[in-house]
């Protein structure tokens, strides 16, 4: 039973937050040593009497445990996270808060968010943040995808993202008018799509939101937690603050 319980990844979390509570037999258990038969049980019932006192620290040990995973990958791939293509960023470049959203233009929730992204901008002028195409929504989601990252390549990312959302769903009628918008020579976008790289670029995406457990757009990245939500611009105002916390350790 101790080694099921170690192995459980909610149990695990639970020991880190009541060690101090349980005492030595949390030690104990979390090091994969059984402790003593009363030990056991008085460590199970600790544990059991606190949950049902307190339930709401389920989902806060889960995302404890889910930060600290995604903690990992996210220093692994910290440069195909954090660093923008070209101009797929906004706000303060030496900002000591990035976030990052993953995105789809075919996303109404993607769509929606602008306008809180926008706000937060204005009222945190410490926070930069980075654009990462991620097309799931469908097969024209990802011509606008490579698209994007020729107009972020060019410097035009901001005209050309306003100008996608602004023209409804995707055709390739909305995303020449997006190319007109953001003044891009179409010559030299037709050019640009050859190149492979845009694809990789894409794939690299689709394998980071794989591995963070992501599942849809709008996706943020914040410090090291993973949302897969469009979030008011009080949760995000939260998120960030707990970032800066975090970071001041």
């Amino acid at each position: 039973m101790i080694e099921r319980l170690a192995k459980s990844p909610l149990i695990a979390a639970l020991v880190v937050l009541l060690a101090g509570l349980a005492g030595a037999g949390a030690t104990l258990l979390w090091q994969g040593r059984a402790p003593a038969l009363g030990e056991q049980a008085k460590l199970e019932r600790v544990v059991h009497d606190y949950i049902l006192d307190h339930p709401e620290i389920l989902p806060q040990a889960m995302r404890r445990l889910e930060d600290r995973r995604n903690g990992a990958t996210i220093a692994a791939s910290h440069a195909d996270i954090y660093s923008p293509i070209g101009s797929a960023w906004a706000g303060n470049p030496k900002g000591d808060v990035t976030i990052v959203e993953y995105f789809d233009y075919n996303c109404g929730f993607c769509r929606a968010s602008l306008p809180t992204i926008d706000a937060l901008l204005k009222a945190d002028p410490g926070v930069k943040i980075v654009y990462r195409e991620l097309p799931v929504l469908s097969d024209a989601s990802k011509v606008a995808a490579r698209y994007s990252i020729v107009a972020a390549r060019a410097g035009k990312f901001a005209a050309f993202h306003q100008a996608m959302y602004a023209g409804g769903p995707i055709s390739q009628q909305s995303i020449d008018a997006a190319v007109a918008a953001a003044k891009l020579p179409p010559a030299q976008v037709k050019a640009a799509l050859d190149d492979p790289s845009l694809d990789a670029e894409i794939d690299r995406n689709y394998a980071i939101a794989k591995q963070l457990g992501m599942t849809g757009t709008p996706s943020w990245v914040i410090g090291d937690h993973v949302t897969s939500s469009a979030l008011p611009l009080d949760e995000l105002k939260q998120q960030i603050a707990d970032a800066r916390a975090k970071a001041r350790g």
